[in-house]
């Protein structure tokens, strides 16, 4: 029996257990998450240095698993483009049984390996492009048969499990494995070895885009302003990035329709809204880059 199927010791008597015990018990559990998290960390990083070399050359990152994991995967993915102000191409999440399955249970889905294989060619997955398979088990055939029609073809090929030794892993060219132990309610991989998944994909993501050059600093400087909130964070970080108050940073905001890496850009290099946007479209969109790009013509 897998690790991940077995009955925890810790939580044999949760149903008899006042409420706040109880939650002590899962609060003590989910503390094991981050421990084994530390552990694969190697792997992590040469996922992420072999992930951005990939979409350096211009390959995709694919996220692809059932369930509770093809999720996690989606999520992941659906958050790049409003955070890094990436293309939603760039990083796509495939769950079996298609987006219906991100909301309602289609269980029998994860058992057709060929599937999976068919939903990446489906994307127009090539050799150049990149592979997650997400697991708890390590063993669900749809995604094996994605994984391993990845692999065939000269794609990298990534794998998050928490459990060791599994077909996902001897599948996959880098075979992240955080074992995080039985779980608080038997086999129900959405506690944590969801909260683990859910972690190293958190890492994956934003660490690649780190390395590609979306982040500043700390500081989401690529984001989209599709709302009031964010157009108030945009604001700061205009403040921030550039050294202007308030109202500057407003102002800077709205000469650049509210595109952010152009305001930034624009303030940074003192050019016009046009020459701004050109050097980004060049740098692909890295602030930095199109910095450099744009100072190097005025030297």
């Amino acid at each position: 029996m897998t690790t991940t199927e077995q009955t925890n010791p810790n939580t044999a008597e949760i149903d008899k257990l006042p409420t706040l015990e109880a939650l002590h018990i899962i609060n003590r559990e989910d503390k094991k998450v981050a421990e084994a998290i530390e552990m694969v960390l190697p792997a992590i990083a040469r996922a992420v240095d072999e992930i951005v070399e990939r979409l350096e050359r211009g390959g995709r990152l694919f996220y692809t698993g059932t369930g509770t994991s093809g999720r996690l995967g989606v999520l992941d993915a659906a958050e790049c483009p409003p955070t890094f102000g990436v293309s939603p191409d760039l990083v796509q999440g495939i769950i079996a049984g298609g987006y219906d399955a991100c909301y309602k249970a289609v269980e029998a889905s994860e058992d057709d390996r060929e599937a999976g294989a068919k939903d990446l060619q489906a994307r127009g997955f090539t050799p150049d492009d990149v592979v997650v398979g997400i697991a708890a088990s390590g063993r669900t055939p749809y995604t094996i048969g994605a994984v391993e029609y990845a692999r065939g073809i000269g794609a990298l090929t990534v794998c998050i499990t928490c459990n060791e030794n599994t077909a996902l892993a001897a599948a996959a060219e880098i075979p992240i494995e955080p074992i995080v132990g039985p779980e608080v309610i038997a086999g129900s991989t959405r506690l944590k070895s969801g909260t683990a998944q859910k972690l190293v994909l958190n890492m994956l993501s934003t660490m690649t885009m780190v390395r590609l050059g979306y982040v500043t600093g700390n500081r989401m400087t690529n984001l989209k302003t599709s709302n009031i909130k964010l157009r108030q964070r945009a604001t700061g970080l205009v403040m921030a990035e550039c050294g202007l108050e308030e109202p500057a940073a407003k102002a800077a905001l709205e000469a650049a329709n509210w595109e952010l890496r152009i305001a930034i850009v624009m303030v940074k290099t003192s050019t016009g809204r046009e020459a701004a946007e050109a050097a980004l479209q060049k740098s692909n969109y890295t602030i930095s880059r199109a910095v450099s790009l744009l100072a190097d013509r005025t030297a």
